[in-house]
């Protein structure tokens, strides 16, 4: 399906981000017609603490999509992966509020990269994340839950939300090939405050493994949701050519 003529993407950003809103504008630069636009609520630390998870409350979430909501956006996308350690059917639930409040469909970064997962039939992962040992013990847990073997994992015991933006390039990099070594049949940058999804043609290239990056997925599932053809974004990982190019149905 072509890209209608104006395709408004509407992003959800934890506040403390700098890394996932000008990558999601350079992914989506290359489609006519296509823009990005962002609306943030308070996110600064990643933990199992309640005031930590207290952030994710809905209530605040939906405040900034209605706020996209006055920009008319075709789709929301929640850019960040809480649901990986608070649960997954916390994002559902989050996508039903969303569309009931502003008749928007929605989706989530979480949500894209497991159904990407399942488009593949892909049962072994690796995750790569900046969170601390408690987190990451969490996601893998929760991916095991839906029948997905988490077969290697890094993570750098980060948990101000801020400071993941720091993390190079080189030093993801090196945790990739690292992981790689379990042999996984895709790898998972799995937090959206890491400059990560532009290392998916070398990674790709170079290890023929795919690399799901959760901001590269969140711009997927946008573009799905709204009926465009995910594949024509190229230069930024395999993953852009997986699944059928069409809508989803909303919950």
């Amino acid at each position: 399906m072509a890209l209608p003529s104006s395709l408004r993407l509407g992003v959800l950003t934890p506040s403390s981000n700098t890394a996932l809103e000008p990558l999601t504008s350079a992914i989506v630069a290359g489609l006519p017609g296509a823009s990005a636009h962002f609306s943030r609520f308070r996110v600064t630390e990643i933990s199992l603490q309640p005031e930590a998870l207290g952030q994710f409350d809905d209530s605040k979430i939906l405040q900034a999509a209605e706020l996209l909501a006055d920009a008319r956006v075709d789709v929301i996308g929640w850019s960040g992966t809480a649901a990986g350690w608070r649960g997954f059917d916390s994002d559902l639930r989050l996508i039903e509020r969303i569309h009931q409040s502003t008749g928007i469909v929605a989706t989530t970064a979480i949500l894209a990269l497991n159904e990407l997962l399942r488009f593949q039939g892909i049962r072994r992962i690796a995750l790569v994340t900046p969170y601390t040992a408690d987190v990451q013990q969490r996601i893998v847990a929760n991916y095991a839950r839906m029948g997905i073997e988490v077969v290697a994992e890094r993570h750098l015991g980060i948990s101000v939300n801020h400071d993941f933006a720091l993390v190079s390039p080189k030093t993801l990099l090196g945790l990739i090939d690292e992981v790689a070594l379990a042999k996984p049949e895709a790898v998972a940058t799995y937090c959206t405050n890491l400059h990560a999804a532009q290392l998916a043609t070398e990674v790709e290239s170079r290890l023929d493994i795919a690399l799901l990056d959760t901001v590269s997925t969140t711009v997927w599932g946008m573009l799905r949701a709204a009926g465009a053809d995910a594949s024509k974004v190229q230069g930024w990982g395999r993953l852009y050519g997986w699944g059928a190019a069409q809508a989803v149905t909303q919950p």
